[in-house]
């Protein structure tokens, strides 16, 4: 919940121009913006051509009705989001948002053709009880349940470790490796072709200055990134890294 029309207008046009001059290649990274609802036209209008994708933060689990204040994939579809985001960690905590409600979020993007980017992930105290990787396996689990072999393919998966996020903590690349190879897991239990092919993102404060070491991982295709995306240098340095890197996503 950052930004207001001024702001973003600054940020956007930093990004767009570094990226211009930094010869920034779409063929090579897929990079977007997943910005709050109120300033999709914005975004999409600053960023459509540009060679970068844009999203939303949230949707709707209904496809419309007397639901106030929510937004439907079908709303998110008339701004072409390309994207959107479900099931983030702010969002399970703050808004008690379930296992199961993340996959009905999921459902109605694919119904709209947008790409549900999936978040998972465990806290300090589930991770220091041993419970990372089995309670992790079973939200990618539950989330991609519903989802046909076909649809498994078009999502893709976030993991934010949460202890890492201002805990003072410190996820690893190898930690972020190993939960990364037990989501690809249990995706293969689904599809040997899904598991290779659905990108997994790591979401736990990305920064330039530990992105390559990120991105080297087998099983990390890319990265969420959060509040240095509010920086156009910090966040050109983190597309830099994805760049230097052969068929990498960002």
């Amino acid at each position: 919940m950052h930004g207001d029309m001024i702001a973003n207008e600054a940020l956007l046009s930093e990004v767009l121009a570094i990226a211009e001059r930094g010869e920034f290649s779409p063929d090579c990274v897929q990079a977007g913006v997943a910005a709050p609802a109120p300033y999709l036209f914005q975004v999409a209008t600053r960023l459509r051509g540009r060679g970068f994708d844009w999203g939303a933060q949230d949707v709707s689990d209904q496809s419309s009705g007397a639901f106030t204040g929510e937004v439907s994939a079908t709303m998110l579809s008339d701004f072409e989001c390309q994207f959107c985001l479900v099931g983030h960690s702010e969002c399970r905590s703050r808004l008690g948002l379930t296992d199961p409600r993340v996959a009905l979020k999921a459902q109605q993007l694919l119904s709209q053709g947008i790409m549900p980017v999936i978040c998972v992930g465990e806290s300090l105290s589930e991770r220091q009880a041993g419970r990372a990787v089995a309670l992790v396996s079973e939200q990618v689990g539950i989330a991609t349940a519903p989802l046909s072999l076909e649809a498994l393919q078009k999502i893709a998966i976030a993991y934010e470790p949460i202890w890492a996020i201002g805990t003072g903590q410190t996820a690893s690349a190898a930690d972020a490796q190993a939960m990364h190879a037990a989501i690809r897991a249990v995706l293969a239990e689904r599809s040997p072709a899904a598991a290779a092919s659905v990108r997994i993102l790591y979401g736990g404060s990305v920064k330039a200055s530990l992105a390559a070491d990120l991105f080297i991982q087998p099983d990390i295709d890319g990265a969420l990134v959060g509040g240095a995306s509010l920086h156009a240098q910090e966040f050109w340095g983190i597309l830099q890294a994805a760049q230097a890197l052969p068929s990498t996503v960002e």
